[in-house]
C-alpha cells in the first residue's frame, strides 16, 4: 500500500502531557547565579519568568501536564500534518524515504505558537498585565503577539533591526495583534543606547534584544520577560512536535535512521528530537540525529561548552551551552531566527556526549535546498527550516550514491512568505556567504565570563 502523502493523527491523539528533554540528560549543569555562582533558585528566576514557566525551566520531571485551557487551543492548530516528500524524492532520484513534520500550517507560519500559548496563558493565569520579548526572523514576536491578544495581555517586541527591515511585514503582523515592536538596538533602553554608542550602524543580535527586553521587563510592574527559545521550558512545549511526529511515524510502521532540525537556539530540534534521542541513549535504536546550523553562526561546530550569559547586557543568569559569547557580533544574514551565539543546555549536553551531530551550512546552499524544496513540495521554506531541508537533501543525495534506503525525517519549522527580500538576493545574485574567521570568533570568547 503506498504511504499517503499527508498524515494526520485525530483530534483523540493530540498529546496530553509535553516531554522534558532535560529529563535524558540529568547530568547537563544546572543555570548559575551571575554572582555567586550557586544554582539559582526559583524565586530568582521568577523574578524574572513568570513562576510557572521558571518551576518548569528547573524540572527534571519527563512529563509535565499540558493544562486544559491549553489544550483547547492546540486543538485549533494541531495535531500538525507528517508529509512524505515524494516529488523531492523524485527530483533526487534517491532511493530514500523523506518526511517533514510541517508546522508552518498555524496563522503564524511556524513551530514558536507551541510555546507562545503556554507561556501567555501561565502569565494570565498569574495575573500579569503585560511581557516583553524579543524576536529575530519575526516568527517568535508573531507567534506570541498572537498568544497576548487570545489572553488579552499586553506585548513589547524587540525585534532584531536587520531582520526588522528586511521583514516590514512581519512587524505589522505583530502590530495587527496589538503588540508595540521597536527595532533593537534601540534609543528605548540603555542596553540599547550602549550598543548604539558602540556601533552607531549596528544591525543588531538576539543578544541585543534579549538584553533590552530584559531591561524593560525588569522597570514595570506586573510584567515578566519571555523568551522564544533556548531555556528548557520552551523546549518542553516543542515536544509535541516530536509527540506528533513519532505517532505518525509509527503508525506507518517508519522508524528514522536520521532525524534532522535547523538549530540556533534549539527550540524546534529539541522538540522534534526528544523520542528518538530517548531511544538513542537507552540503547533501544541508533538514529543519526543532526542539528544544521549556519555557518555565519556556528555555535555547535566552532563554538565550545562554557558558561555564559544570554545577552549581550550580560544581565541573564549562566547557562552552559555551547557558545560563541555573548559578546559575538553575527552576520547579518538571512537566517535571522538562527543568529543566536548560544545552544540549549541539554542539546548541548547530547553533542557533548555524541548523540547528536552537528553540520554547518552556508547561505546560498541553504537557499539552493529552499528553492528545490518550493518548486517540488509546493511550499515556500522559512530560511532557518531550509537549513533541515539542505541536509536532507545531502542525505537522501549520499544514498543515491551508496544505493542505500534509508528512512529520513526533518522538520520543516516554518513558511517563508514573509522572507521575501532574501529570496529576491538570492535569484538576484546579491547573495553572500559569509562565515567568521577565527580571529572573529576569538573576540567573542574572549567575552566570556571568568569563571
Amino acid at each position: 500500500m503506498k504511504i499517503p502523502y499527508k498524515t494526520y493523527l485525530s483530534e483523540a491523539q493530540l498529546p496530553t502531557a509535553w516531554m522534558n528533554l532535560r529529563h535524558l540528560v540529568p547530568h547537563a549543569p544546572p543555570i548559575l547565579h551571575p554572582g555567586t555562582h550557586a544554582p539559582v533558585t526559583l524565586d530568582l528566576l521568577s523574578q524574572v519568568f513568570v513562576e510557572e514557566l521558571a518551576k518548569q525551566e528547573l524540572s527534571d520531571e519527563k512529563f509535565i501536564s499540558i493544562p486544559g485551557e491549553v489544550l483547547d487551543f492546540y486543538r485549533m492548530i494541531r495535531p500538525s500534518p507528517l508529509v512524505r516528500a515524494y516529488a523531492l524524492e523524485k527530483a533526487l532520484d534517491t532511493p530514500a524515504r523523506i518526511y517533514y513534520k510541517f508546522e508552518g500550517t498555524n496563522t503564524s507560519g511556524s513551530h514558536k505558537l507551541n510555546s507562545a500559548v503556554p507561556q501567555a496563558y501561565y502569565a494570565k493565569q498569574q495575573g500579569l498585565t503585560s511581557l516583553t520579548t524579543e524576536t529575530g526572523a519575526g516568527q517568535w514576536g508573531t507567534a506570541l503577539s498572537m498568544a497576548c491578544a487570545f489572553y488579552g495581555i499586553a506585548l513589547d517586541v524587540y525585534m532584531v533591526k536587520i531582520s526588522s527591515a528586511q521583514k516590514p511585514y512581519r512587524k505589522a503582523v505583530m502590530e495587527t495583534y496589538g503588540a508595540s515592536v521597536t527595532p533593537s538596538p534601540s534609543n528605548t533602553t540603555q542596553a540599547g543606547r550602549n550598543a548604539l554608542a558602540e556601533n552607531p550602524d549596528s544591525k543588531g543580535s538576539l543578544g541585543n534584544a534579549i538584553s533590552e527586553a530584559l531591561e524593560v521587563a525588569a522597570g514595570r510592574e506586573n510584567c515578566r520577560y519571555v523568551l522564544g527559545s533556548v531555556l528548557q521550558h520552551v523546549l518542553l512545549h516543542q515536544s509535541v512536535i516530536g509527540l506528533e511526529a513519532r505517532a505518525a511515524m509509527d503508525s506507518l510502521e517508519e522508524y528514522p535512521d536520521i532525524v534532522i532540525g535547523c538549530a540556533g537556539g534549539g527550540s524546534n530540534l529539541g522538540g522534534l528530537i526528544v523520542t528518538y534521542a530517548e531511544d538513542k541513549i537507552k540503547g533501544k535504536a541508533s538514529p543519526r540525529i543532526l542539528a544544521v546550523e549556519p555557518a555565519s553562526c556556528p555555535s555547535l561546530t566552532r563554538g565550545t561548552f562554557a558558561y555564559d550569559f544570554g545577552d549581550v547586557a550580560k544581565t541573564t543568569p549562566l547557562i552552559k551551552m555551547y557558545t560563541l559569547g555573548s559578546g559575538f557580533k553575527p552576520d547579518a544574514n538571512h537566517a535571522g531566527g538562527l543568529r543566536y551565539h548560544g545552544m540549549n543546555t541539554a542539546l548541548s549536553q547530547l553533542y557533548e556526549d555524541g548523540i547528536l551531530e552537528a553540520r554547518a551550512v552556508p547561505q546560498r546552499a541553504v537557499f539552493d535546498a529552499a528553492v528545490l524544496f518550493a518548486r517540488t513540495e509546493g511550499t515556500l521554506p522559512a530560511p532557518e527550516s531550509a537549513h533541515a531541508i539542505r541536509a536532507a537533501i545531502d542525505e537522501a543525495l549520499a544514498c543515491k550514491e551508496s544505493g542505500e534506503t534509508k528512512t529520513i525525517l526533518f522538520g520543516l519549522s516554518g513558511t517563508g512568505y514573509f522572507d521575501m527580500a532574501a529570496y529576491q538576493d538570492y535569484l538576484s545574485g546579491a547573495m553572500h556567504d559569509n562565515i567568521p574567521t577565527d580571529e572573529t570568533l576569538a573576540r567573542g570568547f574572549a567575552s566570556l565570563p571568568k569563571l
